[in-house]
C-alpha cells in the first residue's frame, strides 16, 4: 500500500458556499489546517487553497480546490503533477448522502455515485479511481428531486454539531490511516456515534 500525501476538501469556493452541507470536506480540511496551527493560502497554480503541515512525523499537503464542486479535478491534478503525488496517495474528504450527519466512513477507489466533485477528479486523474476517500455523513433529504437544494442548504444546529463531532473524530483516526493502518482507522471511525 502506499502512504497517503495528500489530503484534498471538497468544496465550492466563497461566502455564500462556506456554511453549505457541500462544503463538508473543504470543513475538514479547513480543521486540520487550523489545529496544525496554519493556515491555507490561496495558491493559483494549484487552483485552490494549500498548505503543507505535518501528521505525527510524515509530511501532507492539504488543499481546498477554489473551483466549483463540478471542476474539482483541475485542483487535484495541478497537486497531484506538481508534487508528483499518486492517486493512490490522495484522500479525498467529500459530504456523502448515504450517511447521517454525525457518520464518516473511509474508503478505497471505486466509482462516483453520482458525486461531480468525485466524476471531476476521476476524469482528470485519467479515469484512475484508485484515490481514498473519506465519506462526511450530511443525510438526505428524502427526495432526489431536492437533492440539490438540500446539499447546497445550511444545516440546522443540532445537525452541525454532529457533522463536527464526525470531522473530529476523522482528524483523531488521521494519524493511523497516514500511517497506512486502514484497519484499525476503518474500525474507529466506522464505530464513532456522536
Amino acid at each position: 500500500m502506499s502512504q497517503v500525501k495528500a489530503i484534498i476538501g471538497l468544496g465550492n469556493p466563497g461566502p455564500d458556499y462556506a456554511t453549505t452541507r457541500h462544503n463538508a470536506g473543504a470543513w475538514l480540511v479547513e480543521a486540520m489546517a487550523r489545529t496544525a496551527g496554519t493556515e491555507l493560502r490561496a495558491e493559483r497554480k494549484f487552483l485552490g487553497l494549500h498548505a503543507k503541515v505535518r501528521l505525527d512525523g510524515h509530511e501532507l499537503h492539504l488543499l481546498e480546490p477554489t473551483t466549483f464542486m463540478n471542476r474539482s479535478g483541475g485542483a487535484v491534478a495541478a497537486l497531484t503533477q506538481f508534487f508528483k503525488i499518486a492517486p493512490d496517495e490522495l484522500l479525498v474528504a467529500h459530504d456523502e448522502l448515504d450517511l447521517p450527519p454525525g457518520a464518516a466512513r473511509y474508503k478505497r477507489g471505486g466509482g462516483h455515485g453520482g458525486h461531480n466533485g468525485l466524476r471531476d477528479i476521476i476524469r482528470a486523474l485519467g479515469n484512475d479511481n484508485s484515490f481514498h476517500r473519506l465519506r462526511i455523513g450530511i443525510g438526505h433529504p428524502g427526495d432526489a428531486r431536492q437533492v440539490t437544494n438540500y446539499v447546497l442548504g445550511r444545516p440546522g444546529k443540532a445537525e452541525r454539531a454532529a457533522i463536527d463531532a464526525a470531522i473530529d473524530e476523522c482528524q483523531a483516526t488521521l494519524p493511523l490511516a497516514i500511517a497506512d493502518d486502514w484497519a484499525r482507522a476503518m474500525n474507529r471511525l466506522h464505530s464513532f456515534k456522536p
